[in-house]
């Protein structure tokens, strides 16, 4: 370690001592008290990373002499603390690595180089479905369904446990990875011997999951990024990033009675997706956090992705402490990050830093909310709720008009044996789920308070409400149990199904056959509620169009109500036995009631309970047989588990950014589209092309598990690129699935179907877009699979950071439209022959690009080449980031 600036001192901290790298020392050089809190945990990164390579004195000196209102244009090299992995994206990451060992040795290097450097640790969470609900047993009947779909990956992963230094897992059944992070792994202040030295510093983090953020809470610094950079980090690359803005957020006042940490976090995201924090750091400070549980906190840094931040921080303060101490961690631990925190001027004062924006909210102006039909910005009023449903059902039945005039958007129907009459509107799916909300006492005790209120009043939920409890930890079923709501919850239908993302990632299991045969016999419009933070179309269930965010409290709520079309504000729930009108009001909880729940229930032995094993497992994970051995013996039977192409034909020699000629439109798309667009992780269709291929391979369609499970096999998962069945293709007049446009021959094909065809003719390709393009999750295998269907290039309005960053490092130039311009503004249809050039090696920022028309026109316009940083231009030339670090690593001696 290099240290330029002499800043390296010791803290003794309860007889230990500790090498730290100190901020008061360079504070007598430059004034950073001013700079945010989550600034100095960049800058304190730089001290203690600084090696005259990756990082220099001058980027250190850049970062103490932050300019908060001037345009990031500054490259630097962050390198977090650790790793954190979800099992969609961590398999991949296995995958990848496996794939490494392999490709190295043929390089000439040794395997035992392929190693993550850093604690590196995945959570089993994501792979869970909601199958089994509604009663006690549903719980043991998902997870005997879980291990049977997913024995082949488990094994794997049980095999990388053994395989690799620095990586564990933790097994299925245990929670949701950032609640899990939260509640255990989290440091907040790192312990570390390097070379024989104690060093003290600020716990970090990358995790493959955009709400990795959640960490931000307790005043961690960590973000989401896809999984190709998240297996650079764990070989210890750092990553390159530009100094970025940060926004303050100032909190004052708090929650008034009947509003909830989500409300509050609905509304924090509709006002920063207002004013525009894509890529900026968000930090939150005023004395409204003395009012602001940790937990609340957490809620508001888990949604960073939906406001678009590269996250969301909090500093640490008392508050802080509290939440280490409630959750079983260790008073050593706790008095390190007291002291380490006031040695460094990262504990929480009442002094405010230099900004580049400031928003304010007062909290007490928070009021009942939810966030849909669509997107997680959209916040609506419990007020407005009826009237925005009622817009959008309107625009769905002017649709369903078109291709059913005899639809009337209600059906006669059978369920459980009953007769009943379903409506557009009808809510199929009400979900307790997602580690937004499970991670937060107050919401999920408030839901079990409700529902006692209503199990009293004689309430039920409507018949054709598909309900789902799942905790985020085993902590959360316990203090449920301790505080008596559990079984009234039970009483309300909400079983616990799982210990997982379940509903909010797309696993929310099938539908009653009753409800989908009413569904499809009305051609209805329904609706699901849940307590997620992502509802972008076709992500909770393919026959869902509508999909609302929501407290848990209003999850019961709309279960009873069993429709969105209603005001919950002033129409009733129900009758209740006497038949007397039942409203919200007269069941929601008040605060003081939570508060005296929370206090009663939670306590820290709860949390080391449930966490003394917490890689253990349980009988059957621990069932599971898994090979032995350095590498991976890749099987070719196997529809999971697959050694990627990547590496296939690679060698030492680095390649240049070339231009691109004669390429074709694979897709021509607007706004939003989703990284659940392009990638997606729910169910896989029986005609569509990996339906086919594993059809072909002998899977029969029930035991097609969802794509997110098949993430380790490219052959599937290429087949899955833009197989999103709500993705429209302006090529085709924006008809939704799938489908594109070959040229010249002018067919109509699948898109993988029509990548392949191009690829044996030798056709390169390019991807044409709206605003925000990438949207959602750090999902690596949209850029993966872009890539391997042959795509050279994406052009674009704008990118959402993680995915921009995850095209480059898979080798898949992005490219932005100048500010106004768009493929409408210069009239592109799709079926045009296009040219990149001007790309100079990477040396070029502005891109020429032509597209010429069949009747011969050419339309010439120039685009921003966003290739960000020099580190990324040499990631590209060597074919992509992965291809980077795979010949560094050949390079060296044996480890």
């Amino acid at each position: 370690m290099s240290d330029s600036f002499a800043t390296r001192d010791q803290l003794s901290v309860n007889g230990q001592t500790y090498t730290i790298f100190s901020l008061d020392k360079l504070g007598q050089r430059y004034d950073i008290s001013r700079l945010p809190y989550s600034m100095k945990i960049l800058l304190e990164n730089l001290l203690r990373c600084e090696d005259g390579v990756s990082v220099t004195k001058s980027s250190i000196e850049a970062v103490a002499q932050w300019d908060a209102k001037k345009e990031p244009d500054t490259e630097i090299a962050f390198m977090p603390a650790r790793v954190v992995l979800q099992d969609f994206t961590g398999v991949p990451c296995v995958v990848d690595l496996a794939a490494m060992r392999d490709a190295v040795v043929k390089l000439g290097g040794s395997a035992a180089n392929i190693n993550p450097l850093i604690p590196s640790e995945l959570v089993i969470d994501h792979s869970v479905q909601v199958d089994s609900f509604g009663k006690a047993s549903s719980l043991d009947e998902n997870g005997q369904i879980e291990f049977a779909r997913n024995g082949e990956r488990y094994s794997f992963l049980r095999w990388g446990q053994k395989a690799f230094n620095n990586f564990k897992v933790v097994p299925p059944n245990t929670g949701i990875v950032h609640q899990v992070n939260l509640e255990n792994l989290a440091r907040v202040v790192v312990e570390r011997d390097i070379d024989g030295v104690r060093y003290a510093f600020p716990d970090s983090v990358f995790g493959t999951d955009s709400h990795t953020t959640m960490i931000n809470g307790i005043g961690v610094l960590g973000w989401g990024v896809g999984g190709i950079e998240a297996e650079a980090a764990m070989l210890g690359q750092p990553s390159s990033m530009l100094i970025p803005q940060v926004v303050g957020f100032k909190l004052t006042g708090k929650l008034p009675e009947g509003a909830t940490a989500t409300d509050l976090v609905l509304t924090v995201t509709q006002m920063l997706r207002k004013h525009g924090v894509v890529g900026k750091f968000v930090e939150f400070f005023g004395d409204g956090l003395d009012h602001l549980p940790l937990a609340d906190r957490a809620t508001i840094a888990n949604m960073a992705p939906e406001y678009g931040a590269t996250c969301g921080i909090f500093p640490i303060d008392g508050e802080s402490l509290n939440y280490l101490r409630l959750s079983g961690r260790d008073e050593a631990l706790i008095a390190l990050v007291e002291a380490y925190a006031k040695a460094q001027g990262l504990w929480r004062t009442d002094a405010e830093a230099e900004y580049s924006a400031v928003l304010h909210l007062d909290m007490a102006e928070v009021k009942p909310s939810l966030a849909g039909p669509k997107r997680p910005q959209d916040r609506v009023l419990l007020t407005d709720m009826k009237d925005n449903a009622n817009t959008a059902l309107a625009a769905f039945a002017e649709a369903r008009a078109k291709k059913n005039a005899d639809a009337t958007g209600a059906v006669k129907a059978v369920i459980n044996g009953s007769e009943t009459e379903m409506k557009d509107g009808a809510v199929v799916i009400a979900a307790i789920t997602s580690c937004t909300n499970t991670s937060n006492p107050a919401v999920m005790l408030g839901a079990g308070l409700l529902a006692r209120k209503a199990a009293a009043r004689g309430l039920k939920p409507a018949p054709w409400v598909k309900t789902s409890l799942g905790p985020g930890s085993l902590v959360v079923t316990d203090y449920l149990k301790k505080a008596d709501v559990l079984k009234d919850l039970e009483s309300m239908g909400f079983f616990v199904v799982g210990y997982g993302c379940t509903t909010c990632i797309g696993n929310s299991g099938p539908l009653p056959e009753d409800v989908s045969k009413a569904i499809a016999a009305g051609d209805l419009t329904v609706a699901s509620v849940l307590s997620g933070n992502r509802n972008f179309e076709g992500r909770v269930h393919a026959e869902v169009k509508m999909n609302y965010l929501a407290s848990p409290p209003l999850v019961v709520a709309y279960a009873l109500a069993g429709t969105v079309n209603i005001d919950l504000s002033r129409e009733p729930l129900g009758k209740d036995a006497d038949g007397k009108d039942v409203f919200l009001k007269d069941i929601w909880p008040s605060n003081q009631e939570i508060s005296d729940a929370i206090a009663a229930s939670i306590g820290p032995d709860m949390f080391k309970k449930n966490y003394a094993d917490v890689f253990k497992g349980d009988s059957r994970w621990n069932q599971i047989a898994s090979p032995e051995g350095e590498s991976f013996a890749w099987s070719d039977a196997s529809t999971y588990i697959k050694n990627p192409p990547y590496f296939d034909g690679m060698t030492m020699s680095v390649g240049s950014i070339d231009d691109i000629h004669g390429a074709r439109v694979l897709g021509l798309f607007g706004d939003s589209i989703t990284t659940d667009h392009i990638s997606p992780a729910g169910n896989i269709k029986a005609s569509s092309p990996a339906g086919q291929y594993l059809q072909a391979r002998g899977v029969k369609p029930v035991d097609f598990n969802s794509y997110g499970s098949r993430r380790g096999n490219d052959d599937v998962m290429v087949r899955g690129t833009f197989a999103n069945i709500r993705i429209k293709n302006l090529m085709l007049g924006g008809e939704e699935g799938g489908n594109t446009i070959h040229y010249p021959s002018n067919d109509k094909l699948a898109i993988y179907d029509a990548a392949m065809r191009y690829k044996a003719e030798g056709v390169p390709l390019v991807v044409i877009a709206g605003k925000e393009y990438g949207t959602g999750s750090s999902r690596d295998w949209a850029a993966k699979g872009t890539t391997l269907l042959g795509v050279k290039a994406v052009i674009a309005e704008s990118f959402e950071r993680i995915h921009r960053s995850n095209l480059v490092g898979m080798g898949v130039l992005p490219l932005q439209f100048l500010d106004g311009e768009s493929a409408a503004s210069h009239g592109l249809k799709g079926d045009e022959r296009f040219a990149v050039t001007g790309l100079q090696d990477g040396a070029g920022k502005i891109a020429d690009v032509t597209a010429t028309s069949p009747d011969g026109s050419v339309k010439a316009f120039k685009a921003k080449v966003l290739l960000l940083t020099p580190k990324e231009v040499e990631y590209f030339r060597h074919g992509g980031i992965l291809h980077y670090v795979l010949r560094q690593l050949a390079s060296r001696k044996a480890a």
